[in-house]
């Protein structure tokens, strides 16, 4: 087995100027269990023990993220945004900067660098709190921003103290060479002092803002522009410190990390987010939007800031090499259900024969196969979807372990995998006896996958994946327990991805009409790892290739643990229960 188990905040992170699968992390050997990780954007590659740098889970990560918030207050914007976005925060937790400083082995180099960024940073914040300051109406406000000014200011000066007392007696660093701002640092700061100044896209031209509420929702955007910075860095701290190795990590990233996971710094945070709420009770839906739109564009930057900080040393997150076209071969592999769609295939077929099944079970003369009426056809339904569900956490349940193997038990898992292959299998077996698949036309089945809803960001992937698929030397394969290929095809051919290889269950059809039973090819996890072998085999010479699988479910485990690259879509509770236990 040689694996990664990746938690993604989103569907993965397309293809840009620099993209995951650029990445690398060593590869476990079998039975050694896979580390936990998160893809991210950039162009550089580590070298470490990726086990040192980040030991708890991150299946655990969302949860982490969703406490930071919730020191704040439930009806609060800023929460709201916090949690709308928190997923994406991810991207600079997996930053390759934060994760060698989270090793305790970043270079010198690349801190002194970053702290000189940090400067401009402060320097930024100081100066649209000033602008905020100004336009703030209410007294209280004023003095609200002028404490968190204050707090900056503090900052500073204890930053210059740092550095002087730290970095240049213990390594002999002079900062004041580095006094250039970067460009991702020059991005955030000119939207913050842009967006202090009131230049904000959609509203009033700047020299137009006269009356005092217009200057007020000035001071409103520019808070909306400064708090997500101001959590992350709270998250950023407390997710960092319990990482720390009391002998390897240096004293120096120690301080600086114990500085953004302090109670005060917690604290300065929650103030600038009660404030931000406070400026913002007054304002329209619309103005909210705008304030939604800052709040984003500031996270983003701020985790551009830590993409862009270079990192010289070799280091790798979160592939095992650097994929070389010429050399290595791509393959791609994904599941369908859940993973690249909203609602289960399965639903969607069901849906289908109730809703062009006669009325009653008085086929007509032309008809080929004879039907269920549509209301027999939802009770039938019904109780196959009752009985899948109750089964389903049956099975979980039976070939869950009574203890948590001490190492990764692979022998154990497949065993268990294997009791939940024969229980799909009868599932689909019932649900061929049902006659629920019976006279499905295929044009009907074509209409519904060209309408199927994918998640977010599913087609834009594939689709710049497939552009590039010369170019990376790469193959994209879906596999599936999906009834019927017909629909995926559908579904991915409404984005021009016709190239796709599908791997699934088929219909039998009698001239176009399906006849309730299935060629069966995929209907359990050890088909799916079975399928996921072959392909490999035929993608070229062992060790020539680099394969990433992307999967939600506990059906997908034994496929995500045999790829290089593992990457879990969403919070299956199934999927947690079996693999954790297996130390997975």
């Amino acid at each position: 087995m040689r694996s990664l188990f990746v938690r993604n905040p989103c569907f993965v992170s397309t293809f840009k100027s620099s993209s995951w699968i650029h990445h690398q992390i060593k590869l476990h050997q079998s039975p050694k269990p896979p580390v936990r990780f998160s893809p991210f954007s950039s162009n550089h590659h580590l070298q470490f023990s990726a086990t040192k740098a980040f030991k708890p889970s991150i299946s655990n990560f969302s949860a982490a993220a969703s406490s930071m918030g919730a020191v704040l207050d439930e009806e609060g914007l800023s929460r709201r945004f916090w949690i709308k976005f928190q997923k994406e925060s991810a991207f600079s937790v997996f930053s390759p900067f934060v994760v060698c400083l989270a090793s305790g082995r970043l270079e010198s180099e690349a801190f002194r660098h970053y702290i000189a960024q940090d400067v401009h940073f402060l320097r930024a914040f100081v100066q649209a709190y000033e602008m905020a300051e100004e336009c703030a109406d209410d007294d209280d406000d004023k003095d609200a921003i002028c404490e968190l000014k204050k707090g900056v200011l503090e900052a500073m000066r204890m930053h210059d103290s740092f550095v002087q007392k730290s970095i240049m007696q213990e390594w002999g660093i002079d900062l004041a060479k580095e006094t250039t701002p970067n460009s991702a640092t020059v991005k955030y700061t000119g939207f913050l002092l842009a967006t202090a100044s009131g230049k904000v896209e959609g509203g009033k031209d700047p020299g137009k803002i006269a009356t005092p509420f217009e200057k007020t929702k000035i001071a409103a955007y520019t808070l909306g522009a400064m708090t997500p910075c101001m959590r992350l860095y709270a998250f950023l701290g407390k997710k960092l410190q319990p990482c720390l190795d009391p002998v390897e990590t240096s004293p120096l990233y120690r301080k600086w990390i114990d500085k953004y996971a302090s109670e005060s710094f917690e604290s300065a945070a929650q103030q600038t987010e009660d404030l931000l709420d406070k400026l913002s009770i007054s304002l329209t839906g619309g103005e909210l939007k705008v304030i939604e739109g800052l709040y984003h564009q500031a996270l983003k930057l701020e985790i551009e800031f830590f993409s862009a900080q270079p990192i010289v040393q070799r280091s790798v997150v979160p592939l095992s090499r650097v994929q070389d076209p010429t050399e290595n071969h791509l393959v791609i592999f994904s599941d369908f259900d859940l993973t690249c769609t909203v609602v289960d295939s399965s639903a969607i077929l069901a849906e289908i024969a109730i809703l062009t099944a006669p009325k009653s079970e008085q086929n007509g003369p032309e008809d080929l196969i004879a039907r269920k009426s549509s209301a027999d056809l939802r009770k039938s339904w019904d109780v196959l979807s009752s009985q899948y569900a109750e089964e389903h956490e049956q099975c979980i349940e039976r070939i869950m372990p009574s203890e948590p193997d001490e190492a990764f038990n692979y022998e154990g898992l497949c065993k268990a995998l294997d009791e939940l292959s024969d229980f799909e299998r009868r599932a689909n077996s019932r649900v061929i006896e049902s006659g629920v698949l019976k006279g499905l036309n295929s044009e009907d089945i074509k209409r519904a996958g060209e309408r199927l809803v994918l998640q977010d960001g599913c087609t834009v992937f594939f689709q710049q994946l497939v552009k590039r698929m010369v170019e990376l030397n790469a193959d994209v394969h879906i596999l599936s327990y999906c009834w019927c290929g017909d629909l995926i095809r559908s579904a991915f051919s409404s984005g021009g991805l016709n190239v796709l290889n599908i791997h699934s269950n088929e219909f039998k059809y009698a001239e176009s009409v399906s006849t309730g039973e299935l060629i069966r090819k995929v209907e359990s996890p050890m088909d799916k790892v079975r399928a996921f072998k072959d392909i490999l085999k035929t993608s070229g010479e062992e060790g020539k290739h680099l394969s990433v699988y992307i999967g939600d479910s506990v059906g997908d485990l034994l496929c995500l643990l045999e790829a290089d690259v593992g990457i879990v879509i969403g919070s299956s509770s199934s999927l947690r229960r079996i693999g954790l236990p297996c130390n997975c």
